[in-house]
């Protein structure tokens, strides 16, 4: 006997006719652009995937059809109507680009505009009920507050109903189930069903398939596996099949997205001939099993990478990034959508995209938009080979920056780790697991020379986003029953994936300071800033000035001046400096703030002003092998907010003992004329040289990103005059960055030709 199915899904068609005696009927639309009251005779429902009860695209019943609505000038206003019509209170936001996939059947409204106090959507002007000329991949979502009317009826949300829909899916291993290394990449693959979680049958199984369930669970690729070993083994055993004829064309982010057949419950033959679908992996650089293949395949991504992630809190999520003509931009989210999406996260080494992100969820970029409507089938092996627009100024702004979050291979590291004794999950006393092959056993950890980095892998670790704080004393948690210190000297250069990764002392435990009072703590926070400087301002702005030394009494007493100043023959002869302005920006998700509070913060009195950070920028003149010739540092004699983008207000200012911060959207600038805003060079012999700035240089504050926290320019100083150029910024420590530094013009000598 024949499997029966309960239905057949296609891509996308996945809505069902709940009003079947209205099914058939056919509107007549209106040509006008028309303004109605009431919502007689509309039904609207949500409906889509991937998504959440109260989010999804918007579908309007009229006339016994369904239909959808064109993102065309649609608005926040408009989509709290919507809200409305659908039960909920309120819109907390909206999508565009058919983000829940595209729909069908007629597009009902388009240039829908409304105010947001209207009682129904037919009081807002359109063009017309069913006068669009729209295509269903600019269908309209909306994103509700999940809080329901009071009084309100289901009875008008008609919600896609899935009695069966493929909610997850996991490779279980046929062989050596004991302590097996993760991630899994290969073995039968189980779907869970709303009744537990069930096999698959093999017949009419293809590659295909095996790409969509290995971008699921994490994995770039797929590779054969060895079907006969697998058949062999699934004739001695029981299997419990719910799924057969899966049909994926390969690009698909979710398996539920393909064509498949679920089984009936009193199906009494199953998969005749058949056996449980087996798939293997092929994990990314992140994941490989081994160290020497892991590095192998990072450089490797490093060298060829066009593409990159900033911004997020975890491995695969952040704001896209792609670099053209040696710059790195952003992609506009115009079009965006998880085919898209699913390109990047697998070019990076990940899995499908789990959601593609708009209006610059992961924060705003800086600089170039490089790419907008980006049209992706999923089977590019790089954005750049997607069909997209070359942006212009006026098309996008760094407020639509686009975003991912990528599937990622399950590796259990939050489970041999957790913080305990703080008064929420996101903080506590750091203990790890150790042990093995014997029992296994808590520990905690030596707070010596614990910091921001080490704290930012624990959270990274446990899914808690970034470290606002690492604590060398956590006398304030209590530790319960675990008093024994089992790791010691951890440093980490903050981008591990769990603490494992980092070095420390190994078997033997040093501890300076022992108790555990003395051990590591972290307090994890969602969001956090990110500082970056304005690289071309520093190259515009640089010159020399020889100022005399009777007008730097107070720089001298801020130790803004070099060494040698001490022996100078006061106040008679001057001190040469290299001058600049500096303005630096914050593309977090979170104020930047000093990290002391503001009864710590010392007033100087030479200057009038209070210092909030002791260091919070380096100015370093570097010979071209790295040799430091001149240096300056500032300390942050007054964090504030000077401009902000339009949309952004100040939040920061230093008059009157203010508060001291640089607000998300704002930046602070120091201009070249202000006291100790230089690098003291009346030492520096003529040459060629690198100018060095690195902002927030000990970590002290927390940020998504370090690695854009150091710019260099090259420098040719002939002992009369300074040439800075070549500014750039990003992963300046980096010996990738440092090679192609090199090979910049001017460095090959530190001799005046």
């Amino acid at each position: 006997m024949r499997p029966v199915s309960v239905w057949r899904w296609s891509p996308w068609g996945l809505l069902l006719c709940l009003l079947c005696s209205s099914c058939l009927g056919s509107p007549s639309p209106s040509t006008a652009p028309e303004k109605r009251a009431g919502s007689q005779g509309l039904r609207f429902r949500l409906a889509g995937f991937p998504r959440k009860p109260f989010e999804g695209r918007v579908e309007i019943q009229r006339a016994g059809e369904w239909g959808t609505i064109c993102d065309d000038d649609f608005t926040l206003q408009a989509a709290h109507v919507l809200c409305r019509e659908l039960g909920f209170t309120e819109a907390t936001g909206w999508t565009h680009s058919a983000k829940y996939g595209p729909g069908t059947g007629r597009i009902w409204l388009d240039n829908l505009s409304c105010s947001g106090t209207e009682r129904s959507v037919a009081e807002c002007t359109s063009r017309g009920w069913g006068n669009s000329d729209c295509t269903h991949d600019e269908d309209a979502g909306v994103i509700c507050k999940d809080q329901r009317l009071p009084g309100f009826s289901d009875s008008n949300v008609i919600e896609v109903e899935h009695h069966l829909q493929v909610e997850e899916v996991r490779l279980q291993p046929a062989v050596g189930r004991g302590r097996r290394p993760l991630p899994v990449t290969e073995g039968l693959v189980e779907v869970r069903l709303p009744s537990g979680w069930s096999r698959v049958c093999d017949q009419g199984w293809s590659a295909h398939n095996s790409h969509v369930v290995c971008g699921m669970l994490g994995f770039p690729g797929e590779k054969r596996v060895n079907t006969a070993f697998y058949r062999l083994l699934a004739q001695r055993q029981q299997h419990s099949f719910g799924l057969h004829g899966v049909a994926c064309v390969g690009t698909e982010a979710h398996l539920s997205l393909c064509s498949l057949e679920f089984y009936r419950a009193n199906d009494t033959a199953r998969c005749p001939g058949g056996a449980p679908v087996v798939v293997s992996c092929v994990p990314g650089p992140l994941y490989a099993a081994s160290n020497g293949q892991k590095k192998q395949q990072q450089l490797k991504l490093q060298e060829e990478a066009r593409v990159r992630l900033k911004g997020g809190a975890r491995p695969g999520e952040g704001r896209v990034e792609v670099l053209k003509a040696g710059t790195w931009g952003t992609v506009c989210d115009r079009k965006w959508d998880l085919q898209a999406a699913s390109v990047v996260c697998r070019e990076l080494g990940f899995g499908t995209a789990r959601e593609a992100l708009s209006g610059a969820r992961m924060g705003q970029g800086m600089g170039a938009i490089h790419l907008s409507e980006v049209r992706c089938s999923g089977q590019e092996p790089t954005l750049w080979k997607c069909p997209h627009k070359n942006i212009t100024a006026e098309d996008c702004s760094h407020g639509q920056d686009a975003g991912v979050r990528c599937n990622l291979p399950y590796t259990g590291v939050e489970t041999r780790i957790r913080l305990s004794g703080g008064r929420s999950r996101h903080e506590g006393r750091v203990e790890v697991q150790i042990g093995g092959p014997g029992p296994l056993r808590w520990g905690l950890i030596c707070g010596d020379d614990w910091g921001t980095l080490e704290a930012m892998v624990v959270c990274r670790q446990l899914g808690l986003g970034y470290a606002n704080h690492g604590l060398q004393e956590t006398w304030y948690w209590d530790s319960g029953n675990v008093t024994e210190v089992v790791m010691s000297g951890v440093r980490c250069t903050g981008t591990e994936l769990s603490l494992d990764q980092c070095a420390h002392h190994g078997t033997h435990i040093t501890c300076k300071r022992t108790g555990t009072r003395f051990t590591a703590g972290v307090i994890c926070s969602e969001t956090a800033s990110d500082l970056l400087l304005h690289s071309a301002l520093v190259q515009e702005t640089a010159y020399i000035e020889d100022r005399p030394l009777h007008m730097l009494y107070c720089a001298a007493e801020e130790n803004c001046l070099s060494r040698s100043a001490r022996s100078a023959n006061w106040p008679y002869g001057h001190r040469r400096l290299l001058r600049f302005s500096s303005q630096i920006h914050n593309l977090g998700r979170a104020d930047f703030r000093p990290k002391a509070g503001r009864h710590s913060w010392v007033w100087h009195e030479c200057h009038g002003h209070y210092h909030s950070m002791d260091i919070f920028t380096h100015y370093d003149i570097l010979t071209p092998n790295g040799t430091k010739v001149a240096e300056g540092h500032k300390a942050s004699f007054c964090l504030e907010d000077t401009e902000c983008q339009e949309d952004v207000s100040k939040r920061y200012e230093c008059a009157n003992f203010g508060e001291q911060g640089i607000t998300v959207g704002c930046w602070d600038l120091y201009r070249h004329d202000i006291d100790c805003q230089w690098i003291d060079i009346t030492d520096v012999k003529p040459g060629n040289y690198i100018l060095q700035v690195v902002i927030n240089p000990n970590y002290e504050v927390a940020e998504t990103d370090f690695t854009n926290n150091a710019m260099k320019c090259n420098c040719k100083y002939d002992g009369h005059r300074i040439w800075v150029h070549n500014c750039h910024i990003g992963d300046a420590f980096s010996e990738e960055a440092n090679k192609r530094f090199e090979r910049y013009p001017g460095q090959t000598s530190n001799q005046i030709i």
